[in-house]
Formats: structure tokens, sequence, C-alpha cells
């Protein structure tokens, strides 16, 4: 049975990451925020009010350079006690010019803006009231006491208590700014710390949520297809959660039912196969049994007639008993050769580690009349590996291709090749060519020449029953290998001779049983 929820794991990842955006936007906008007013506090303060508190501060000393000026030159007579009080002017000026640039427009810095409006008020009535007619009078009288310096300190005082109040506006809105600055950087952190824990339990919530309905329903349809794979495949899948997860289920289970029935035909077609292999079993004990039997006899009679009778009847007569004995020994030689070709891989023996030296050894030690007959050349060369294969079968191998190539020599002594290496992007693989100098094989026949009972040359001029290459190919792919001929080398008018190429296993040791 499938429960399936409403939605897929597609809308399952989109309503996880919705809710996940949305937070980390609602905390881009506090964020945002907070900054924009952190920023705008800071710069207030840093921009704004500490210049201004400095600008103050020269201000005081430029009103104080004009009142040292204006009593120096009220004592003294000599204009250049005026230098501070000139002085002082042009800084009051500059002063009060970048205090009105700092200071106007800001709504905090409102109560500074004006007290400096009353302290420049107070500056210009000394002036006026006091520093300007003193100058004029020092200038036309000889005596100080002319001057009413009292009334001056009086006025002067009022210009102190003036800037003192700007300073102290300033500091006030600095203090102010400061406290704004920090609420602002603790609500920025908040606020960094809020969509911190957010994100870590979306995450955390998003994780179980995934696992509940994601992660624990595919690892059970995984462990019902791993039972299926291991042999039960009669169970039913089930499976919950997301739709296209059961759906995947239903999908699968299909399949497995499919294969379920392919598997009740293959068993009933391996059934017939085994029964044809029996027969096939059968047939071969006739042939090596029943028929070789009576073969025997008509081979044996026909060369006692050979032997007692030939030169005594006329010369059809000879000739007609020759074919028979040369049929009947044709005839026993491709029953062996068909029984040799139908057992292999059929009539399994172990497969041994032995060296592929010793293979060919073996196969060369049966060829040692052929070789020594014909005058034959067979080298070996490369690094020679341990193969791990049934060493009867493979010697067969080797036995038929430089059999071969002894056979379809050219005019002279035949020099046969066995090179032996490494296949080429195939590692554990080696690779053996076995070359001649022969009478070659043209390239339209490379894939005809692996079939059974194929010739390429009349059986009166070169020997055999059109087994043997293919029962090498049936050899080689048996210990699951290649075998092909060299086109390329076919091709080549400037190259004589044949090379077939074949590929087998290396037989690499276990380190578990080395230790």
């Amino acid at each position: 049975m499938r429960r399936a929820g409403r939605l897929r794991v597609g809308q399952r990842f989109a309503v996880v990451a919705t809710v996940l955006g949305l937070v980390l936007a609602g905390g881009v906008v506090a964020g945002t925020q907070a900054s924009v007013a952190l920023s705008r506090a800071r710069d207030r303060l840093v921009l704004r009010i500490d210049p201004a508190m400095t600008t103050a501060l020269r201000l005081q000393n430029a009103y104080l350079d004009q009142e040292t000026g204006v009593r120096g030159f009220v004592l003294a007579g000599d204009d250049r006690f005026l230098a501070p009080y000139l002085r002082g002017r042009a800084d009051e000026r500059r002063a009060v010019a970048q205090l009105d640039r700092l200071i106007s427009g800001d709504g905090v810095l409102q109560r500074a803006a004006g007290s400096l409006r009353t302290a420049v008020a107070l500056g210009a009535t000394w002036r006026t009231g006091f520093a300007r007619p003193a100058i004029r009078a020092r200038r036309t009288k000889v005596r100080t006491d002319d001057v009413n310096v009292g009334a001056g300190r009086v006025r002067f005082d009022r210009v102190r208590r003036g800037t003192a109040a700007l300073q102290r506006e300033l500091n006030l809105a600095r203090m102010h700014a400061t406290s704004t600055l920090n609420h602002s950087a603790r609500r920025l952190n908040i606020v960094l710390g809020i969509v911190s824990g957010l994100l870590l339990l979306g995450g955390v919530l998003a994780v179980l949520v995934i696992r509940r309905t994601i992660t624990v329903p595919i690892d059970a349809l995984a462990g019902e297809v791993r039972r299926v794979a291991d042999g039960d495949f009669g169970r039913a899948l089930e499976a919950t959660g997301p739709l296209d997860i059961v759906t995947l289920a239903g999908d699968v289970d299909s399949m497995r039912a499919r294969i379920v029935q392919e598997l009740e035909a293959s068993q009933a077609v391996r059934q017939d196969l085994e029964r044809s292999n029996a027969e096939l079993e059968q047939f071969a004990y006739v042939a090596s049994h029943d028929l070789q039997e009576p073969l025997r006899k008509v081979a044996s009679f026909t060369q006692m007639l050979q032997r007692k009778y030939e030169g005594q009847l006329d010369e059809k007569a000879d000739q007609y008993i020759f074919f028979a004995v040369d049929g009947a020994k044709r005839m026993q030689e491709l029953i062996n050769d068909l029984l040799a070709f139908s057992r292999v891989g059929r009539l399994t023996r172990e497969h041994q580690s032995v060296p592929l030296r010793s293979v060919i050894d073996r196969a060369l030690t049966d060829l040692t009349g052929a070789i020594e007959e014909s005058g034959a050349e067979v080298t070996v060369a490369g690094d020679l590996p341990t193969v791990r294969v049934d060493p009867g079968l493979l010697a067969l191998v080797f036995q038929n291709l430089v059999g071969n190539a002894i056979k379809f020599h050219g005019e002279g002594s035949p020099h046969v090749r066995i090179d032996v290496g490494e296949a080429e992007g195939e590692p554990g693989v080696c690779a053996v060519a076995i070359s001649d100098d022969g009478i070659g094989i043209d390239t339209e026949y490379a894939d005809r020449i692996f079939v059974i009972f194929q010739r390429l040359h009349p059986k009166e001029r070169y020997g055999g029953t059109g087994i043997g290459l293919a029962m090498c190919r049936k050899i080689v792919e048996y210990h699951g290998g290649r075998i092909w001929l060299d086109t390329d080398h076919a091709a080549d008018p400037a190259r004589p001779g044949t090379t077939f190429r074949l590929t087998l296993p290396i037989d690499v040791p276990d380190p578990t049983e080395a230790s």
C-alpha cells in the first residue's frame, strides 16, 4: 500500500526555501534600517558635533584674543597691541561660518544653533558697545581712566557666558548622539542575532523536514529495492512520502514485475536449453562411441583391403580404395574436432594460476614434429605474466595459431613470432600477438575465418576441418578475452604474412592471501 503526500520533493524544497527567504528578507530589511540609523548617528557625531565643538573652542579663543588686544591697546596706546584683536576678528568670522555649516539643518543641533546666534550677538554687542568706542577713545585721549573698562568687562563676561552656553549645548548634543549611536549599534546587533538565530532554527527545521519527508522515505524505498535485488523478486515495493517518491516506487515495482516475468520466461528457456544440452551430450556420447565404432571398422577394413590388394586390382580400384580410406580418416578427424569444440566451456575444469610461458612451451612441444619437419623458427618475446586459465585449453589456442602459421607458410622456412605485453588502456590485461611471414589472409575474411567449418583454401592443398580458429575464439572468450585478425597488417602489401592478436586477463594476486 502506498501513501503519497500532496507535494512533490521539489515543491517541498520550494516551501522551505520560501520560508527561509522571507526570514532572510525580513532580516535584511531590519538590518538595513538599523545600519542606516547607526550610520546617521555616527555621521552626526563624527562629521558635525565633534568638529563643531572644536570650532566653538576656536570661537571662544577668538573672542579672548579680541578682548586681550583691546585691553592691551587701552593700557599701552600702541597699535601693535591691536594685532590679537584683528586676528581674533578674522578667526571669529571663520569659526562662525564653519559653525553655521555644521549646525544648521539638523534638528538635534537646533538648540546649539540658537546658542551660537546668541553668542555672536553678545560678541557684536561687546564690540559696538565697548571695544570700538574704547579704541577710538584711546586714540584721541591720553589717559586710560577716560575709558570705562569695567563696563567692557561686564559686557565681555556676557560673551564668555554665551560661548560657554554654546559649549554646553554641543556637549548635550554629543551625549545625545553618542546615546543614539550606542542604541543603533545595540539594535543592529540584536537584529543580526535574531536573524542568525532564525536562520539557524530554519535550517535545523528544514533538515528535520527534509529528513522526515524525503530522506526517510528514500531510505525505506532503498531498503525495499535492496531486498528485491537480493533475490526476493516476489516482494511488492511499498513507499510513503512525497508524490514523486511514491511514483518512483511504482515505476520500480512495475520494472520488478516485468523482470519477474522475464525471469520466468528465461527459466523456461533455460529448461529448454538444459534439455537441448542434455540431448547434445547424448549426441556427443553417440558420436564418440556408436558412430566411431563402425567408422573405425570401415577405416580398418579399407586399410587392410588397401594393404592386401594394392596393385592387384586395376588403377581405378586402387583409387577408390584410397578415397575410402582418406574419407574415413577425415570423418574420424572431423568427429574428434567437433567433440572438442562442443566441450569448450561446457565441461569446465578449475582454472589454475600458471605462467603464460609454460602454456606456450606446452603448445610448442606438441608441435615439435611440425616445427622440425618445416624448419620453422618460433621466437617468444616480451614480459610474459602469470594467468589464471585452463592450461590445456589455452595451449590449444597457441597450438592452432602457431600450427596454422607453419602450415600456411611461404616458399622458405616459416618464421613465427609471439609478442606479449600489456594491453593499452586495459589494466590487468595482457596482449598477445602471433605473427608469421606466410601467405597471409585478405582483410575481407577477417570475420569469416572464425566461423566454424569456414575454409579459405581447398582441402586437397591444405588439410584441416575448418574448426581450429572457431575453437580458438571460443576458448579465448571463455577465458574473458578477445581474439581478432590484425587488419592493418593484412592490408599492408609491404608486410607479408598474418598477425593474430588476443587478450587475456592477468592473474593479480590477492593481497589478503599473501598476509
